[in-house]
């Protein structure tokens, strides 16, 4: 069978002119069992289905970011301390290493801008574009609303606390007891209150999320784990993950956190950022990792450049089955099309070298020189 050409299903033309928009004769359907969505409208509603379809998504991330600023403001909760305790008397840097502008630009706008140009050189897709944007944003706004939100309830002291709270000479600690906010003498009270912030460290949380979002999709892009092993690729994957972790121990330099809030709002960060990814994203494993989920919206295949779900042929291309007319097996495989011969038995002592062929062939084909995985089918 010869191989399917896919190339038409990751790109969009704009050369001809658009149909006229005509009424949408249908509500909203969000999500779908079928392998294969049709269009039966013209571009235009298709498109404006499909923004539709994922305005909860960007209300979400929205309200998440606006709640993650709006928490800052809290008067929170605050930790008794000991002003004899050693690891709280460190100096106040008036200067911050990553002051907060730099943190926004480290955590957001540069994976923003550096995704949406590694797609451009990439498979050109803009789908693409809105899929890491969104996820990146989503990442980081569940990390900021959940970082505020733990910073303002635990309201542990920071290093440099002490210094913050600049209590009268001579101050001790009451017998048997400890002390508490009562003491200060500090007159700026956002500067005081945020001396009450330390776990965990919200820069290394989001420095985290953001760049370990362009991690995650770097690593998908360049197929990193295709069971082939490459050490620039592992490298280059790393990169900004090693932005993220200077980031977050300048944050230890400057006497704003202890070693455990760094490390707490690393994870957290990291674990968020892959959480986010995975909402778009096939696994980084799959065949199709350097391409986004399809869209959620049925009307949305004659507008979007994104890949139909293929099973594969007896030589392991696909063969271009509408899966819209196939049926499922049993076992949830998609198996009245495929070839039951014996391609899949692997030799004893061997195991097939799996992934997919050169990098460049893979974002012009759509990746259809490898068997996709079931996590893609069932997408």
């Amino acid at each position: 069978m010869a191989p399917h050409d896919s190339s038409s299903l990751f790109s969009v033309s704009f050369d001809e002119p658009l149909l006229p928009a005509m009424p949408i004769p249908q509500f909203l359907r969000f999500g779908s069992d079928d392998a294969h969505y049709r269009c039966s409208q013209s571009p235009m509603p298709g498109l404006r289905l499909l923004v539709i379809s994922y305005a909860p998504d960007w209300i979400v991330t929205l309200v998440l970011a606006a709640v993650f600023f709006a928490l800052d403001k809290v008067n929170g909760f605050k930790r008794e301390f000991s002003v004899s305790d050693t690891s709280l008397r460190h100096p106040f840097a008036e200067h911050e290493r990553v002051p907060d502008p730099a943190l926004y630009c480290i955590a957001i706008v540069a994976p923003l801008v550096l995704q949406w140009v590694i797609d451009l050189l990439t498979i050109r897709s803009w789908w693409d574009a809105h899929s890491s944007a969104l996820g990146v944003i989503l990442g980081l706004s569940i990390t900021g609303a959940v970082t505020q939100f733990t910073k303002i309830t635990v309201g542990r002291p920071r290093p440099d606390v002490i210094s913050r709270c600049n209590p009268a000479p001579g101050t001790v600690d009451p017998p048997f007891g400890l002390s508490s906010v009562s003491i200060c003498n500090q007159s700026d009270i956002s500067k005081l209150r945020d001396g009450f912030r330390s776990f965990p460290s919200g820069h290394s949380s989001l420095s985290f999320a953001g760049l370990g979002f362009l991690s995650f999709y770097l690593a998908g892009k360049m197929h990193l784990f295709d069971k082939r092993g490459h050490a620039p690729k592992a490298w280059i994957a790393l990169t900004p993950l090693s932005g993220a972790a200077l980031v977050a121990i300048s944050r230890t330099m400057d006497y704003r956190h202890h070693w455990h809030d760094v490390l707490v709002g690393s994870i957290l960060g990291l674990v968020t950022a892959y959480f986010a990814y995975r909402q778009y994203y096939p696994p980084l494993q799959s065949e199709f990792s350097h391409r986004p989920y399809a869209p959620r919206s049925r009307d949305a295949d004659d507008v979007l450049p994104v890949h139909a779900h293929r099973p594969p042929s007896a030589g392991g291309v696909y063969s271009g089955v509408n899966l819209g007319e196939s049926r499922r097996s049993e076992g949830g495989i998609y198996s009245d099309h495929m070839d039951q011969d014996e391609e899949h038995v692997e030799l004893n002592g061997t195991v097939r070298k799996g992934g997919p062929g050169p990098l460049t062939d893979v974002w012009n084909d759509g990746g259809d020189a490898g068997v996709v995985d079931e996590d893609t089918l069932h997408r």
